[in-house]
């Protein structure tokens, strides 16, 4: 949801290409999975997508469920992508609550709401006739109209019957970002580079292939590059050697290997410029 839709497009191509149906992507490996969605961030939400698929298949014999409370068992499938999904696919009369839904509410009430008020009156508001387009009216209302720093309130079709109309509110702080600096070492051994695995016990990225950090003496500087992730931006630097030190799990991976790798997104882009990878 903090992803732009654009920014999507391209992975959502790529990934229904190589996985067209639930059974197809049941039966890929992890890191067939993670290397597709390499680059977008989130991979937990990879992980939990591979194995809800898993499970729609042995559980429900490939058909995706249709009420939200059969949705809610699936591994990473929560109250609002189930509400979604059965409104929106099945017409089950279920209220759907996000970020966009909860300001078109709290704006329209005119008050802070709790968790379960929000859904209490987004259960009262639902029309049970077309309760997949209403949700979906409202999250787009709050999406392109009543909007977090600039709402357009001229062109709200709930207009009269807000407390909050023509009001501006504060634009939200955003966090503030860190920066900080980070080195790597690209070792090359004839058509093989030299891969770290992030630890599975990792909060971030578990599991995903990456460039050794250098420890000391880096020496050959190969790229200079920026990174962001999140609220961080990385300067980056990679160079032909370095003291790696002797943590972590690693391997001696050829390069036409690569694209089918779980690579961090950073790994990736660092690969692409230089020309170790095409760019897809």
């Amino acid at each position: 949801q903090q992803t732009r839709a654009e920014a999507v497009k391209q992975y959502y191509r790529l990934f229904t290409t190589r996985f067209p149906d639930v059974h197809t992507l049941a039966r890929a490996k992890e890191n067939q999975v993670l290397s597709l969605w390499s680059g977008l961030g989130y991979y937990r939400r990879a992980r939990m997508l591979h194995s809800a698929a898993r499970e729609i298949v042995a559980q429900f014999d490939g058909a995706l469920p249709s009420t939200a409370s059969e949705l809610r068992r699936l591994p990473g499938v929560g109250p609002y992508t189930a509400a979604a999904i059965a409104s929106i696919a099945f017409n089950e009369p279920v209220a759907v609550v996000d970020g966009n839904v909860e300001r078109v509410l709290s704006r329209w009430y005119g008050t802070a709401l709790s968790s379960k008020e929000y859904w209490k009156h987004a259960r009262d508001l639902l029309d049970i006739g077309r309760p997949g387009d209403w949700n979906q009216a409202m999250m787009e209302l709050g999406a392109t109209v009543c909007t977090p720093r600039t709402p357009r309130c001229a062109a709200c079709p709930v207009l009269s019957s807000c407390r909050t109309r023509g009001e501006r509110k504060p634009s939200p702080k955003l966090p503030a970002r860190r920066k900080k600096a980070v080195s790597y070492v690209l070792s090359r051994r004839d058509d093989k580079v030299l891969l770290l695995r992030r630890a599975k016990d990792r909060a971030l990225m578990a599991g995903m292939w990456e460039l050794p950090l250098v420890s000391a003496q880096p020496d050959g500087l190969l790229l200079s590059t920026k990174h962001s992730i999140t609220t961080t931006d990385f300067a980056v630097s990679i160079y032909a050697s370095g003291d790696i030190g002797r943590s972590g799990f690693r391997r001696w991976v050829h390069v036409r290997d690569l694209p089918e790798l779980a690579l961090t997104g950073l790994t990736r882009k660092i690969f692409r410029k230089l020309h170790i990878l095409d760019s897809r």
